[in-house]
Formats: structure tokens, sequence, C-alpha cells
């Protein structure tokens, strides 16, 4: 079998590129002119650019300090990054964008916001306070070609709210949390403390609840009853402050590829473990509909905040009392959106925060609003009404062409594999016993380690010189380590991809183990001084499925 990354053939990324295209066309033709009109602006996010609708999926990982946000992130890489620090103490001070690039890389903040081809140029109005604390990480990794992961500052505990960072933390999460794909927020089930700065986080992400994910991280370091009670109270802390009629979904997991400690729930922790991975594996399969989603979102409140506009202009004075005028509107404001609503059957859902509106309302000029224009609205209706129907066929062929490809890495993305692969795997179905015949044995640099490997595999009692996956399964078990890493240990080792191993095949695959509990990152591809020597000779085209 072959372990490479699966590529989208011309067709389907051709329909990417149309669907990207037109998101852009409409965006610029229908969208982006009524926003300049109605100063859309200065009261909420600064317009798109093209690398808005250019960029991969992006995942932003947050939470408390010591909760093992950047662990998470070398986790799902399998590598370390420059600038990665672990530790119990705050370790992370600053924001961290990982993408991909040829070589290993490190961009300032203030050389990323002057970079078309990056997603953060509209970051410059944060100042130098944040552009200092802000860097992009570009490693030449394959689960970078994919999708980018935004490392972020731990959040401060209340006996360090009195610490100032200099910036509008919560400001810059919103900047985020409006782009990014998904929002995975991390708590450490140890220590569950909700702090002033936590509650402004919260504040943050609302409206985005349905791109958050959070996730109860080093579980298998309490027992079962205590982990009852830190999921309770987390479920109980989380519904106070998302006011929402759907429970958020917890996911409870030890996110590192160290052996976990065994508990009576290791196999919940694995199961929620497969459910998050699949989540973020699916994200550049929906990144076209999530965009879309995106555009009609805020086209949404594009239209809320042209009538808001054009309503404060009309009723303000000509010459005299323009200022008491300007207050009184601002005071009546709730009132304003109720009568908005009703006259031009704007639904309450698309309107702005009242409050927020209210605040920045204080500091403009009410004489330089502008009415509105009807053929911008006229345009912005047709983008709601019948171009975004038109697109959704284009949306569904191109589910159609991605389905039979990886929304990610094949087989790489923390060694999971496609469905069609799932008999190859004994970590998802057992396999079917097949018959091989002897592996011809030569000296590779396992060689030297083989006789205790062999003394093991004797022992698990192979049939005609082979384990099957089940047995295997059950002695990789014992050394536990995630399935995730034992199922990227097995591909690695299955190297004539029958479902069983031979004596070598088996050797290998303890080698491996070996040298991941001794800290070392597991190969992406197995390197050719550790192919076993019966195999040498084979290619990926010369197994078939």
């Amino acid at each position: 079998m072959s372990i490479r990354r699966f590529r989208s053939t011309p067709k389907t990324v051709k329909d990417v590129n149309m669907v990207t295209e037109e998101l852009k066309n409409l965006y610029y033709k229908r969208l982006l002119p009524i926003e300049k009109h109605c100063s859309f602006h200065h009261f909420h996010s600064p317009s798109y650019e093209d690398a808005d609708f250019d960029n991969k999926p992006m995942v932003l990982v947050m939470g408390q300090y010591s909760t093992g946000k950047t662990t998470f992130i070398r986790y799902l890489i399998e590598q370390d990054f420059p600038g990665s620090r672990v530790g119990p103490e705050p370790t992370t001070d600053s924001f961290t964008a990982l993408m991909y690039g040829e070589e290993e890389q490190v961009i300032p903040g203030n050389a990323l916001t002057v970079d078309p081809k990056k997603p953060f140029r509209n970051l410059d109005p944060f100042g130098n306070s944040f552009l200092n604390r802000f860097q992009c990480v570009q490693l030449p990794n394959q689960v970078l070609e994919s999708i980018s992961i935004i490392d972020t500052p731990g959040i401060l505990t209340a006996a360090k709210r009195k610490l100032s960072r200099g910036y509008d933390y919560p400001a810059v999460l919103r900047w985020f949390a409006e782009r990014v794909d998904r929002i995975i927020l991390l708590f450490d089930a140890h220590k569950l403390e909700f702090s002033d700065e936590l509650t402004r986080a919260f504040g943050a992400l609302c409206g985005y609840e349905d791109k958050l994910r959070v996730v109860l991280n080093k579980a298998d370091r309490v027992d079962s009853q205590q982990l009852m009670q830190v999921y309770g109270a987390l479920m109980w802390s989380l519904g106070k402050v998302f006011r929402t009629p759907e429970i958020l979904r917890v996911y409870i997991g030890s996110f590192w590829s160290e052996p976990r400690q065994m508990c009576d729930h290791y196999q919940l922790i694995e199961l929620e473990e497969e459910d998050l991975l699949q989540d973020i594996r699916n994200l550049p399969r929906n990144a076209a509909v999530r965009k879309l989603n995106d555009l009609v979102k805020r086209a949404r409140l594009v239209r809320a905040h042209a009538h808001i506009i054009s309503y404060l202009k009309q009723e303000m004075p000509a010459l005299f009392c323009k200022e008491s005028k300007k207050h009184s509107l601002i005071y009546q404001l709730p009132m304003i959106f109720t009568k908005i609503q009703q006259q031009q059957r704007v639904p309450a859902g698309d309107f702005p925060d009242c409050t927020k509106m209210q605040e920045k309302l204080l500091g403009q000029d009410f004489s330089k609003f502008k009415t509105l224009k009807p053929s911008l609205m006229a345009s912005l209706e047709k983008l709601l009404t019948t171009d975004v129907a038109n697109l959704v066929p284009l949306l569904q062929k191109q589910e159609q062409r991605k389905k039979s490809l990886p929304g990610m890495l094949d087989g790489e993305f923390l060694g999971t594999f496609r469905r069609d692969h799932f008999k190859r795997d004994p970590f998802k179905e057992l396999p079917k016993d097949n018959e091989s015949s002897e592996a011809d044995f030569d000296e590779w640099s396992v060689e030297k380690y083989k006789p205790k490997y062999d003394e093991i595999f004797y022992n698990l009692s192979p049939q005609d010189g082979k384990l099957s996956g089940t047995k295997v399964r059950e002695w990789m078990m014992t050394t536990l380590l995630p399935n995730s890493v034992l199922a990227h240990v097995w591909k690695l080792s299955d190297v004539d991809g029958d479902g069983m191993l031979d004596n070598e095949e088996f050797a290998l695959a303890v080698h491996l183990i070996e040298g991941k509990l001794e800290g070392h990152w597991l190969p992406r591809e197995l390197p050719s001084h550790l192919v076993p020597p019966s195999k040498r000779s084979s290619t990926p085209s010369d197994v078939s499925e």
C-alpha cells in the first residue's frame, strides 16, 4: 500500500477554484460597494481580500495556560516547531500561525500585515503591541498542506488578571474567530477555573458557537468519579456563558502522543479522540461551504447595518441641535431596531449587538452617514436570493467529486486511514486472514535488535509465519500509546499491505514503538534503511487493493 498523499485530480482543483472565484466575484460586485456606502468597516470587520478566499482552512487553538494547547498542535503535526515551549507556567506568549512552506521560516507580525498572499493584512489596526507578539511559522509539514493552525497565548487565570497584555486580546480573538473554520477550546481536567479574561474571551466567541469544539484535556489523569464531577461543572459553566438552546459538545481526551495512563474510561478517550480528529479531517472538504456561509452571514449583517445608518441619517436635523438629536437616537436604538424589523422585514437575528453598536455610534459623525441607494440594495438582495442559490449546485458537484478523495492526508494525518483502507487497519476493523509465503531474511538496521523482537513474535503464536492484525493489536495496546499512533506504526510496518505481520514486519513495528516511547517522532514514510530486506524489491504499485 502506498504511504503518500492522494492529490486531487485537475477537475477537482478546477471545481474548487471555480467556487472560490465565484465567491470573490460576488463579494466584490454585490457586497463590497454597499459596505463602503454605509461605512460598514467603521463598525464591524474590515473588508475581505483575495487571501481571505484563497487561504487553507484554519484551526484556532485556545485555552488557559497549561491546558496542553501547544502539545495538542504538536500531536496533530507530529513535530516540534520554532517557538514551541511546553511547561506548567505560561510558555506561549504570542499568537503563532503555523502554515505550509517549502522551507522552515519564521515571519514576524509586521511583515505579515504587508504580505498580500497571507490572510493577516487586516490585523494592522491592533498596533505594534500585538504585532510584536504575532508570527507565522512556515514548515514543510504534510498536515499543513491541508490546514493552517493558530496557536494562542494562554488565557490568564484569576491570580494573574492584573497583568496587561498591551493589546485588546478579546478583539484579536474575535478577528480570528470570524475567519477560522474551527475553534478548539481546551480545558484541563485538573484545574477547571473560569477567570475574568476567560469570560471576556467567551464573549469574543459569541456568534461563532457553530465553529467551537470544547475539549476536556488530560482526562486520563483523573479517575472516573472525578471526571464526571469536572465534566458536569464544565457543562454548567459553559451553559451560563453561551446562552444557546443547543448544548455545546465537550470532547474528553488526552491529546498527546505519549503513553496514556490506564483508567476506567480509557476506551471513551479513544472514541472521543476519533470523533474530534474526524471533525478536523473534514475541514478541507467543507471549506467552500464554510466560506459561502460566512459570506451570506456577512451580507445579512450588511443589510441590517445599511438600514440602521440610513434611518439615523434621515432622522438627523439639517442645521440645529445635531448633538442632542444624535444622543437621543443612540438612546432609542433598541426601539429603532424594532421599527426597522417591522418596516423592512429584516430578521432580528441579522442585527448587530445593540449595546456595542451604541458605543461605536458615540464616536461617529451622523452628518456623514448616507441614505440607502436602491440600486445597491437591489444588488444585495439579488446576492441573497439568486446568486447564492445558483452556487449550491456547484458546491454539490464539488462535494460529490471529493467523496472519493481524502479531506486531508491519507494515512499521514495521525495515521488514520480512509474508509476504503479500513480493512488494512486492525485498529478499525478486523482484517481477513490472507495466505502469504515466508519472507527471506537479510540484514538491515533493525537486525541487531531482532532476537529479542522474535521472542515476543513467537510468544504470540504466529500462524504460517505471520501474526494476524488482531493479535498484533492486542499486543500493541499494552504499550498504552494512543490508537492513532499505533495505527501509524501499523501502516509503516505492514509493508506488503496484506493485513498481517511476518517476523521482519513485527520486528520493525516493535522497533518503531520503542523509538516512540523514547520520545522520537515517527517517520511520515518508511526510510529505506528500515525497510525489511525481503520487502525492498516491492513497490507500492505491486500491492493491489
